[in-house]
């Protein structure tokens, strides 16, 4: 008999937000464990595996333009509506792998320190925690983003957003804030050393512990 196109198992349906200030390694990493074997299977092909963002600039026509991050209050109620579609497009495809680089708590950063408005995005995280989301917050130690902005500087087609450093040690330090409330599984992973390696399987150790490699309550015969 001829072994099975797919392998016999669990389905893996992770479902992964990535936060973190710049520079610290966040992008690299949601590619990175889009294509693990760990977190989504062994692939014998590429196929269209989701990876979105909340960084998408798409309420203006302009480069880098605004978005569910950094909206402007005209723009709270789209904004509002964007996360609640993003929130109902998850709960229709419950059983499937979602990687999410920055989302809500970025949003919640950024209109603070820049908007001077406490966001409360706490209906959101009430919809994704039923559904298995992890939360993944990527950290730098606060002495190396100098370099990193070296690094950067050399592909960057925005030079200027790395000016100031100290906004992104600032906002760190407010997204770690923002992550120990949370009602979602958090783990803080320094990349410093930018090992994506080490990251992925760190991130797959601890979706294996919690669990979170696999959809609540689905049945499963082994």
């Amino acid at each position: 008999m001829s072994e099975p196109h797919w392998p016999v198992g669990r389905k893996l349906t992770p479902k992964i937000i990535l936060e973190g200030t710049r520079l610290t390694h966040k992008t690299d990493l949601a590619f990175a464990l889009n294509e693990h074997p760990r977190i989504i299977g062994p692939l014998k092909y590429r196929y269209h595996a989701p990876l979105v963002s909340a960084e998408w600039g798409a309420f203006t026509p302009d480069p880098w333009g605004r978005g569910i991050i950094d909206y402007e209050a005209a723009e709270r109620g789209l904004a509002m509506e964007t996360y609640a579609t993003w929130a109902r497009l998850f709960e229709l495809h419950r059983y499937y792998s979602w990687i999410v680089d920055r989302f809500h708590l970025s949003t919640v950063a950024y209109q603070r320190i820049h908007r001077g408005v406490d966001e409360d995005l706490g209906w959101l995280e009430g919809r994704l925690a039923p559904l298995g989301f992890h939360l993944v917050l990527c950290t730098r130690r606060a002495e190396t983003f100098a370099a990193a902005r070296d690094e950067r500087l050399k592909v960057s087609g925005k030079p200027d957003q790395y000016d100031d450093l100290e906004a992104f040690v600032h906002e760190q330090d407010l997204l770690r804030q923002l992550a120990s409330t949370s009602r979602l599984p958090v783990l803080e992973l320094d990349l410093t050393d930018g090992d994506l390696g080490r990251a992925c399987d760190r991130v797959a150790d601890w979706m294996t512990a919690t669990g979170g490699l696999w959809a609540p309550g689905a049945a499963w015969d082994p």
